[in-house]
């Protein structure tokens, strides 16, 4: 009896990644997501608190094929707006983004060997970054929208 070999491709490793800083209020709203995602994870899908230290979590950046930033982007709208977008889309002259987006995509260039990672940023406009740990209400009205947005994004990644 013939050994057959599967052809079915392996499931892309997505990452989700919660990026911001808890101790500035709306900054932390990334962080604040995935700790609400990872009480219900997305299937076959890591998802992990990176906050403001990017160049930590490279073997997590290593490992994903796909990664979902998660983080709050000011661009100009009304807080609680959520941006999606990929991370070569962001225009720095346009888009003033967080420091964590650019700081993620520096340490993916550090990555030993060219890597084919599609990379996702969902945003959330803020309205208060000053020191406390609540984030403002329509932040906090943001989040579930934004978990949601998440759980879709991944869904149709897991499709392709």
């Amino acid at each position: 009896m013939g050994m057959t070999t599967s052809t079915k491709k392996r499931p892309p490793r997505i990452l989700i990644a919660g990026l911001g800083n808890l101790l500035l209020q709306d900054d932390g709203v990334g962080v604040h997501a995935v700790r609400e995602l990872q009480q219900d994870p997305p299937p076959g899908v890591l998802v992990a608190e990176v906050g403001t230290q990017v160049l930590a979590a490279l073997h997590l950046l290593e490992w994903a094929d796909r990664i979902l930033a998660l983080d709050a982007m000011q661009a100009g709208q009304a807080p609680g707006t959520i941006y999606a977008f990929g991370v070569d889309d962001v225009a720095e002259p346009e888009i003033q983004a967080s420091l964590h987006e650019l700081g993620l995509r520096a340490v993916l260039r550090m990555l030993p060997e060219p890597t084919q990672v599609e990379i996702a940023v969902l945003g959330v406009e803020p309205e208060v970054i000053d020191y406390g740990l609540e984030l403002s209400p329509p932040v906090a009205g943001a989040l579930p929208r934004l978990t949601a947005a998440a759980r879709e994004m991944v869904r149709r990644w897991q499709e392709k």
